[in-house]
């Protein structure tokens, strides 16, 4: 397939250099000698038998040696073919049998004789060129004058070019002689595989370069080439070069694979899977891969790749230590990806863990638990060994080793060792593997334990009983902690059972972002706080104003506080009822609490119910302090954040906190606003530079 000369000359090395190849001009075959030598290539293809060996009869012309070189061969300036020129370098072999035909030879040679005769040595080579599909040979004539023929020396070479062949093809070469005086010389290449694509770095990132002209159109799929399974595509698609593709370190991973092919019928694709020994591609495939548990104790391995891993059953104790391998009695398993496994398990349970590790770590852990089984249960774990004569042995698998039960160690199962053996006697062990060198079995604990806590409970009563007896010796010093943790109680009391409903206008996205972070902070200190921009699926199915009833009922019953929260499009819904409450408001959004509130408010203000049941409430440089309508004044109108204490602790009622305490939380919702704030301040010519929101 021809292909532009400039991307052959990039076949050679994986870096992104251009490396010059000389070009042959011509579709001939040739072949030239060394200095000294004459040469001739016959015409047409010959047959490439070797032949069976023979003996040489005096001095014959081998060939020693095979050596290579890319070229192009070019039919236009831009329609090149990649292709092997063979150099084949010649020795003489071999005696003469008798020296008078050695002295006759000589004497044909002599340049002082009247009429010296063309004596010189000849030899029929045979170049065998195959690359899978095709086979190809040639004959070269090469005669070598008698005045260099000296047995067992070098006389020089002779090169052939050329032998076409297909980018990324392995390519075998013999040569030999006619008729074959000794074995015949090979030699084997891997051409270049993708010689217009570069794997490089780009910082964490990996690109690929495909340096192809802008004519040149080629497919490129990149895949997952599993070993365990058939080839998995990730991604595919037809281009036009150059182009240059960038991959994220995130997704390398060792199998991961690159396929280019020109779009052209018949057209030969190459591979190559440039991330094998990546450290990075084998970190991502650990991290990509997933255990997991499934129904009637199986257990399957997700990866994109195969892994080199081991899988091992564990026993994992209630108390949080490290799962216990149990290894032996049961053995260990080469993990096959993407295959659904059985546990070699009678019955499950959730304390039994698989564990997928290396030679190097513990990869990764996955229990029953977390599929059907419950929680972890407080079980020991039995291991029963079997012997030939029918004579077991059982010790409790611990952290510190497998303990038999009739021993004087120190752990708790050698404290309850014949206890647990009348259990697994009794029956009332769970058997969870058996086979003819042992079983495995999980006892319950839950019996000891509460044993243990009686215990227990008895010691913390009588420790409580004794520090009773200490505070009353201590009476005075007593009796201040008490009021002090009484007035801290009653203090957190208070700001619990506090509630406040949040109303304003929506006057923009900006603002009404800024109202909900001044809700969010005010939920911290703690305040339950009801704001419609949290009820919007109430609000849409009850209507704005029947919720507001709701709100401001449940608020004023239980001892809160309605706050208002003024800004431009708050005041002109003021001012336009107030200047004429006998037109029909403007229509609003169905979200609009505080349009729809204001029919209620208004009278509660008109009538002087308002104090003590409503704050007012603006933010700094948004609206004007003289701005809030004169009829709102009678209630406390504060400046945010400017006012911060002042409006917390008005929040929190009568029994709100020392001064002390309300400064540090108002300086914790001051800096929770100051981003909002920010946003609505931000003048509009900010909105192009990606840093953020304008109002």
């Amino acid at each position: 397939m021809p292909v532009p000369w400039f991307l052959l000359s990039l076949a050679l090395g994986r870096n992104p250099v251009v490396l010059s190849l000389e070009r042959v001009v011509g579709p001939q075959d040739t072949a030239r000698c060394s200095p000294g030598l004459s040469c001739h290539l016959w015409d047409g293809d010959v047959l490439c038998l070797p032949g069976s060996l023979v003996s040489a009869p005096g001095p014959v012309l081998v060939p020693t040696r095979l050596q290579t070189e890319l070229v192009l061969r070019c039919h236009e300036e831009t329609d090149c073919d990649l292709c092997v020129r063979v150099a084949v370098h010649l020795a003489v072999h071999g005696y003469w049998e008798d020296p008078e035909d050695e002295e006759k030879f000589r004497r044909a040679a002599d340049p002082e004789l009247e009429e010296p005769r063309n004596a010189s040595l000849q030899a029929h080579i045979v170049l065998s060129f195959q690359a899978y599909p095709t086979a190809h040979c040639v004959l070269l004539e090469v005669q070598v004058p008698a005045a260099l023929v000296q047995p067992g020396q070098s006389v020089g070479s002779v090169v052939f070019d050329c032998f076409e062949a297909a980018l990324g093809a392995e390519v075998q070469i013999w040569s030999y002689t006619q008729p074959r005086y000794q074995k015949e010389l090979n030699l084997t290449q891997q051409l270049p595989a993708l010689p217009w694509l570069n794997v490089s770095a780009d910082g964490e990132d990996v690109r690929l370069v495909l340096d192809v002209s802008e004519e040149q159109h080629f497919g490129l799929s990149l895949y997952w080439n599993q070993d365990q399974g058939p080839i998995k595509p990730w991604w595919h698609s037809n281009l036009t070069g150059p182009q240059t593709i960038t991959l994220n370190h995130t997704d390398l991973v060792p199998c991961l694979c690159i396929q280019v092919w020109p779009l052209e019928p018949d057209s030969v694709r190459t591979s190559i899977c440039p991330f094998r020994e990546d450290p990075r591609a084998h970190r991502n495939l650990w991290r990509a891969a997933r255990l997991q548990l499934l129904p009637s104790r199986g257990w399957r391995l997700d990866a994109p790749c195969s892994l080199p891993a081991e899988a091992t059953l564990c026993w994992q104790a209630l108390d949080g230590g490290p799962c216990l391998p149990l290894v032996p009695p049961l053995p260990r398993e080469n993990v096959t990806v993407n295959k659904v496994l059985e546990f070699p398990l009678r019955k499950g349970h959730p304390n039994v863990c698989v564990q997928v590790s290396t030679w190097e770590k513990l990869q990764m852990q996955e229990c029953l638990w977390a599929d059907s089984l419950g929680p972890l249960k407080d079980d020991m774990l039995l291991v029963e060994t079997r012997g030939p004569q029918d004579n077991g042995s059982l010790c409790a698998l611990e952290p510190s080793g497998c303990t038999p039960l009739l021993s004087r160690a120190s752990t708790r199962a050698a404290r309850l060792g014949e206890q647990l053996l009348q259990d697994v006697q009794s029956g009332q062990c769970l058997q969870l593997w058996d086979s003819d060198l042992g079983a495995l079995w999980a006892c319950p604990m839950d019996k000891y334990i509460h044993q243990r806590w009686a215990l227990v409970w008895l010691a913390c009563l009588l420790l409580a009983a004794v520090l009773f007896l200490l505070l009353l010796l201590k009476m005075n010093p007593v009796k201040g902690w008490l009021r002090l943790l009484k007035e801290n109680i009653r203090a957190g009391a208070a700001s619990r059972s506090r509630a406040a409903l949040l109303l304003y206008s929506a006057d923009d996205a900006s603002f009404e972002r800024l109202v909900g972070v001044l809700a969010s902070a005010l939920c911290q200190l703690p305040l339950r706080v009801a704001v419609d921009l949290w009820s919007r699926r109430d609000l849409s199915a009850q209507g704005a104003l029947a919720w507001f009833h709701a709100q401001r009922r449940q608020t004023l019953q239980e001892g809160g506080v309605v706050v208002l929260l003024f800004s431009p499009g708050a005041v002109a819904l003021c001012r336009e009822w107030l200047q004429d409450a006998t037109s029909a408001p403007r229509a609003h959004g169905p979200h609009d609490a505080f349009a729809a509130s204001l029919s209620c408010v208004l009278p509660d203000f008109l009538q002087g119910r308002a104090p003590g049941r409503y704050v007012g409430a603006y933010f700094d440089k948004l609206l004007p302090a003289d701005a809030v309508p004169a009829l709102f004044r009678s209630v406390p109108v504060f400046s945010l954040p400017s006012q911060l204490p002042d409006f917390l602790g008005t929040l929190q009622g009568p029994a709100a906190p020392r001064s002390r305490w309300l400064a540090e939380r108002a300086e914790q919702v001051s800096r929770a606003l100051q981003p909002a704030l920010d946003s609505c301040f931000r003048p509009p010519g900010a909105l192009g530079t990606g840093r953020g929101m304008g109002p």
